[in-house]
Order: C-alpha cells, then sequence, then structure tokens
C-alpha cells in the first residue's frame, strides 16, 4: 500500500553522495532497493581515493537502476547536491531524495518521506519532532542540533523543528522555485539555505519523524568549519531579514 502512494509522483531519484564510502556505499544502496524498489539511485563520488567510485560503477552493472556521477574532486556536500539535483532534471526525474552514504538515514524510512510528498512540495525528516529520535548520540552533538535548531528558528522565524538535517525529498518543480542552483552555503548551511528558500516561497513543507542513526563504518565528515560557517550565514541572513522588516514599516 505505502509504495502506491509515492509511485503517484512520478521518477523518484535517490541522490547518495560519497568521499571514502567504500564500506557503507553497498550496504545502504541495497537498503535503498530493497525499501524503496521503484526508485533510482545515483551515487555521486567526489573521486574517492580509498575506490568507492569503482565499487559504485560495479554497482551500477548489476543493476540499471543505480547510476553514478563522478566527481573530479572533493567539493564539498552542498555542490555534490546541485550536481545530483542537475542530472536528475537533465535525465528527467520528478523528485530527489537526500540521503547520507554512512547509513546513518535509515531507508527503512523513505518510503515515510516519499508518501508526505504526495500532499508536499518538500519533506524533510526530522529528528526533533514528536516520534523522531537519535541512536548513539553523545549529548554534545544532541546540544549542538537542537541549539543550532533553535537559533536557526528564531533568527530567520521559520517554523521547521529540523532545518538542518540532511534526509529530505523535494519535487523538482520545487527546486526550481526555489533557485536551488544558485545556493552556495555547504554542509549544514546548504540544508539550512534550501529549507528557508522553501519557506520564502511558500512551498507546502511537511516535516515527518526519523530515526537518524551515528555511523559505525567509515569516518564522519563532520567538523567546526562546518558548523562556523552555518552560525555565520544564519546570522547574516537574520540581520538582513529584520533591515528588511524596518524599511517595510517604514516604507507604510
Amino acid at each position: 500500500m505505502s509504495e502506491l502512494l509515492y509511485e503517484s509522483l512520478g521518477k523518484i531519484l535517490v541522490i547518495i553522495p560519497t568521499y571514502n564510502e567504500i564500506e557503507s556505499l553497498p550496504v545502504i544502496v541495497a537498503a535503498v532497493r530493497k525499501n524503496a524498489p521503484t526508485v533510482h539511485v545515483l551515487v555521486a563520488d567526489d573521486n574517492s581515493p580509498d575506490g568507492t567510485g569503482k565499487l559504485a560503477d560495479d554497482l551500477a552493472l548489476a543493476d540499471s537502476q543505480i547510476q553514478v556521477l563522478h566527481r573530479t574532486a572533493k567539493n564539498g556536500l552542498g555542490a555534490a547536491y546541485l550536481a545530483g539535483f542537475a542530472w536528475a532534471k537533465t535525465n528527467g526525474f520528478d523528485v530527489v531524495v537526500e540521503m547520507d552514504a554512512d547509513g546513518s538515514h535509515r531507508a527503512v524510512d523513505l518510503p515515510l518521506l516519499l508518501n508526505a510528498l504526495v500532499d508536499a512540495d518538500a519533506v524533510l525528516g526530522s529528528r526533533w519532532i514528536n516520534g523522531g529520535a537519535v541512536v548513539n548520540w553523545p549529548l554534545r552533538r544532541k546540544i549542538l542540533s537542537q541549539g543550532g535548531n533553535l537559533y536557526t528558528r528564531l533568527m530567520l522565524s521559520i517554523p521547521l523543528r529540523d532545518a538542518t538535517g540532511g534526509f529530505r525529498a523535494y519535487r523538482i518543480s520545487a527546486l526550481d522555485v526555489m533557485d536551488a542552483q544558485s545556493v552556495q552555503s555547504e554542509g549544514y548551511c546548504f540544508q539550512v539555505d534550501l529549507a528557508w528558500r522553501a519557506v520564502q516561497n511558500h512551498l507546502r513543507i511537511v516535516e515527518v519523524p526519523i530515526t537518524f542513526v551515528e555511523r559505525e563504518l567509515g569516518t564522519s565528515k563532520m567538523d567546526s568549519d562546518i558548523v562556523k560557517e552555518a552560525l555565520k550565514r544564519v546570522t547574516i541572513w537574520g540581520i538582513e531579514r529584520r533591515k528588511n522588516q524596518i524599511k517595510h514599516l517604514f516604507k507604510k
């Protein structure tokens, strides 16, 4: 029954960016194909030195619903997703899904996001709404994530509980309205940027609860620079927003 709901969305592409994910990639791809067998998978590899790109090619040879986008250098998560969005549009896909390669985004939750997209333009997998959860996170990570989302809500006045999460689905038409290809942010900030653009363009946004599982294979790409970029950009956007509100008041 759940599969029939999201099949009405058209062609669906799950984009999985990779950089040195040779251990986890076959696990997550197999899980996606099992839990959402009608969707296609695009592995966007940033020239991983550990051979992830070659492994992705082997997976694609064995399964016609798996494709590989080879990128020449490690240019960041945001750039990888933008390249994946462009590839999806060029190849006639109607929906794109952002999904990590490390297993932190559970493929069993994928149909939940896609079914919710039937009546929405964007669906965010949320750790911080009722029913959402995180597994194997230290208290420091929870405080950082919840604090970052609270700061984002206050600065940008957006109603979203998890604007920094990376497990989400968009209609291609929504990305066009948001002018997603002009986004220059990275990491957490890339996700906030897209979410805020969706809010500003009055798109239909839904948050669904997911369980986020801390990675067991490979090495985390999270570092302090990613957090600093997000704080800096959100602060600038928030200040600009308030300046525009003041200007609008004086024009009345």
